[in-house]
């Protein structure tokens, strides 16, 4: 890790400690505004490619990074203390989907560089900008099985997680990522293979980033989809000692206020983060969904007037307009304080 990088790793929970920083917004809701083709998708390297790939937003950032650079910038813009890279599907084992498993070292080292660049643009002396290595949960789970008929069944094992996340890790951390944020977890098995594959990587590296570690409450039964209360997923992901948990994605932020609750009460020595998607679907919507920036940042202010979060931003339909509702929303109140600890582990 270069000096600079560990002054950035290590500044970060001081930060938090401070004030409520600013996640960005949905990476796919803006490409959509792009209006892409499959053309745009394969660019010149892949125009002879022989499945089609629209759809494939990871490998935007080798075929078009000016537009994956563009929306990192629209997002420091507005306000965004922390952006993700454009690696929510790049893994070996998702990208097979698309026949380029063999590319998914160079998506997260292309797109942990795009971050950077934009962070680096951005980031003043006063307020530093931070790169998040987004680890998404795969299409393939450890804990289910994909066959009704076999609840046996198994389509991936522990250790090819394990292997994917490893690849991945080792190259965002070359690219320049300040912390990994392992996101949208539904399985916690698989939550636990990218653990493994994370410390591995530090044992490897000598270096120790930062870890986010955020769940998907799935319906109003309050589980993620491997069967986990929130607060049965917290204590079994507490063992690496992040430096935040929290959740994301699949609701609201009205429906995800209960839960969120709940993570705040147990998780009293960690840094809370929450990012809910705009409200339910609407086809209607520009974004796909229904809520607008004015509603999403005064459910997310009322989160912060109690006390429960230290970092927020957007998931599926937010936008720009959405984060900097949400920044001016909660820039006069505190950060949530810890009641124990912090008990995280430091960059080294």
């Amino acid at each position: 890790m270069t000096s600079l990088h560990y002054t950035r790793a290590q500044v970060l929970p001081k930060i938090l400690a401070q004030r409520i920083l600013i996640l960005d917004g949905a990476m796919g809701t803006m490409i959509q505004r792009f209006k892409l083709g499959e053309a745009q998708y394969r660019g010149q390297r892949f125009k002879d490619f022989s499945k089609d790939v629209k759809g494939n937003n990871e490998l935007l950032s080798l075929t078009q990074p000016a537009i994956i650079q563009d929306i990192h910038e629209g997002y420091l813009s507005a306000g965004a203390d922390i952006i993700e890279t454009n690696t929510f599907g790049a893994t070996r084992i998702a990208q097979a989907d698309y026949d380029m498993a063999d590319l998914a070292a160079e998506m997260n080292l292309a797109s942990a560089r795009l971050a950077r660049a934009a962070c680096d643009k951005f980031s003043t002396p006063e307020r530093p900008r931070f790169v998040a290595g987004a680890l998404g949960p795969t299409p393939k789970t450890a804990s289910i099985s994909p066959d009704v008929n076999d609840p046996g069944a198994r389509n991936v094992t522990f250790e090819e997680l394990r292997a994917a996340y490893l690849e991945q890790v080792h190259a965002l951390a070359e690219g320049g990522a300040d912390l990994l944020l392992l996101e949208t977890v539904f399985d916690t098995l698989n939550a636990k293979a990218a653990l493994f594959a994370i410390d591995e990587y530090f044992e490897q590296s000598g270096e120790r980033l930062p870890i986010i570690i955020s769940g998907t409450v799935t319906d109003a039964s309050g589980r993620i989809l491997s069967g986990q209360t929130v607060t049965a997923f917290w204590h079994s992901v507490r063992h690496a000692q992040p430096l935040a948990v929290g959740l994301n994605c699949a609701l609201g932020a009205a429906l995800m206020r209960p839960y969120l609750q709940e993570l705040a009460k147990v998780a009293q020595d960690t840094f809370i983060s929450c990012y809910p998607n705009a409200g339910l679907p609407n086809p209607m919507s520009e974004t796909g969904f229904d809520e607008t920036p004015e509603v999403t940042s005064r459910l997310l202010r009322e989160f912060a007037a109690e006390g429960l979060v230290n970092i927020v931003g957007g998931c599926c339909g937010t936008t720009p307009e959405h984060i900097h509702a949400i920044e001016l929303a909660v820039q006069p109140l505190p950060a949530r304080q810890l009641r124990a600890g912090p008990f995280y582990r430091e960059a080294a």
